[in-house]
């Protein structure tokens, strides 16, 4: 099987497997992100592009968050599905610590990325969680979760812990995410391409909190 044949054959197994999700962590958010990491992969050079594919494609399989906090079912489920279709052992050892080690966590993974291509699949899921997308997929999420979208007198967690974001997750509020997570998320991209891109996204995710207060107080 060739390299274009294994990445299509796995974008259709993702596809049906997630499309139609409604918690913003559905098929084209892995979409997004594959063509993000294809992106940075051509900027940064020297990444190899079959693994930055097949590792953006998976990365979601089985989310920690949908799965009681356990972070072993994506890697086992990536490794079952290219397994099944006959990829090399190196390949899948490669993706599957990717898919293990890409979630933020609250801020808690303190596991540092030690392959280009680990480090660019990360970089471009963090980077649709910034920027217009970002909103939205925020707001899906909280939605999800039957999260409130606002309250000022919850703030936002100041030390997060993994079992306190895990409960910020159902009981805190969708605008409390911002700081929980994603105004976090600019200072700790892997790659100087990505650095670029976060800054722009950031600065809309920084523009948009002002109108939403300015908007909430009635001042405009």
């Amino acid at each position: 099987m060739t390299e274009e044949e294994i990445i299509e054959r796995t974008k259709k197994h993702v596809d049906e497997l997630m499309r139609g999700e409604a918690s913003g962590h559905d098929w084209w958010h892995v979409y997004r992100v594959w063509k993000m990491a294809l992106h940075l992969a051509e900027m940064e050079k020297g990444a190899d592009t079959l693994v930055v594919s097949l590792g953006a494609l998976l990365h979601d399989i089985a989310d920690w968050k949908f799965n009681g906090g356990n972070i072993e079912v994506g890697p086992r489920k990536a490794r079952e599905w290219l397994e099944s279709i006959g990829v090399e052992e190196s390949v899948i050892e490669k993706v599957a610590y990717i898919v293990r080690n890409i979630s933020y966590r609250g801020g808690t993974n303190t596991e540092t990325m030690n392959t280009l291509e680990g480090k660019i699949v990360q970089d471009a899921d963090r980077l649709d969680a910034l920027g217009a997308v970002g909103v939205a997929r925020t707001f899906v999420f909280g939605g999800s979760r039957g999260r409130e979208m606002y309250d000022p007198d919850k703030k936002p967690l100041k030390e997060v812990t993994l079992e306190a974001y895990q409960k910020a997750v159902d009981d805190g509020t969708t605008i409390n995410h911002f700081y929980e997570k994603l105004l976090l998320l600019k200072d700790k991209m892997n790659t100087e391409s990505a650095r670029k891109i976060a800054q722009h996204r950031h600065e809309y995710l920084e523009t948009f909190l002002d109108e939403f207060y300015a908007e909430w107080d009635g001042e405009r």
